[in-house]
């Protein structure tokens, strides 16, 4: 079970920072109110937010927008390479463990490829998942253990759909979506969405997912991906590359 949290935990991650520009283990809302604020010359009161049909009439507008840019972005999606850094938090020992790196997306036509190749010292890892197989190679130990995705296709599958420069309308077919707003991530004012899977398995693994989407780019730029009883793992890219070689070497496993 838990090289198979590994496997989807990469693909998911991955996925979400791929979306637009073509979006492990691992275990966040805006609301409106009302208020009274003090002036000079009066009490100044702050009108009451839409009823609750207009605000999800809006949220739905908004989902759309947001779905609409991830679908042109997509577009002549291929490849990606970012760096990242992995915040998983444990509730049960309230402990962070962090975890620096390079990922990479390569997609072709339905196949995709993806690696993560964690640097942390004294955790190094190289994650590959190629042609439904996973392989993770350890450098402190040098073992290289395989695992076959396909045993797991419909959870694989689900969290696929996040990302990897498909289609922004083909989310939910797989995830129940909520626009929560426009909220600051990684230096930016992003759209932020909140995936709930809707096949069980990966529903128990991940009940939730959370995107921090780039307004311009489509980039989702972090993502949070919450494991319940308290436990999460937020994901943050920088120097993101679209439709750049890769390294030659991207999706082999080194000893």
């Amino acid at each position: 079970m838990r090289k198979l949290m590994v496997a989807i935990s990469l693909a998911a991650l991955l996925a979400a920072s791929a979306y637009g520009q073509g979006s492990l283990r691992a275990r966040c809302t805006m609301r409106g109110f009302c208020c009274i604020s003090f002036h000079p010359l009066q009490l100044i009161a702050i009108p009451k937010a839409a009823p609750l049909a207009a605000q999800a009439a809006g949220g739905r507008a908004n989902l759309e927008q947001v779905l609409d840019l991830l679908d042109q972005k997509s577009v002549g999606f291929k490849t990606v390479r970012a760096d990242f850094e992995w915040d998983q938090f444990q509730m049960v020992v309230n402990e962070h463990e962090i975890d620096k790196g390079v990922m990479y997306f390569k997609r072709a036509g339905n196949n995709v490829d993806v690696a993560a190749d964690i640097q942390t010292p004294g955790r190094g890892k190289k994650l590959v998942l190629k042609d439904g197989a996973l392989k993770v190679y350890n450098r402190k130990t040098g073992q290289v253990t395989p695992y076959d995705a396909h045993k797991n296709r419909e959870s694989f599958e689900s969290f696929l759909a996040v990302g990897f420069g498909g289609r922004g309308h083909d989310l939910p077919k797989s995830f129940d979506l909520r626009y929560v707003g426009i909220e600051p991530a990684m230096g930016i004012q992003a759209y932020k969405l909140e995936l709930v899977p809707k096949a069980e398995q990966a529903r128990r693994m991940f009940p939730k997912i959370t995107l921090w989407i780039n307004q311009q780019t489509g980039m989702s730029v972090q993502q949070r991906l919450d494991q319940g009883e308290g436990d999460y793992r937020i994901a943050k890219y920088t120097n993101i590359q679209i439709n750049q070689p890769l390294p030659p070497d991207a999706f082999d496993i080194k000893k």
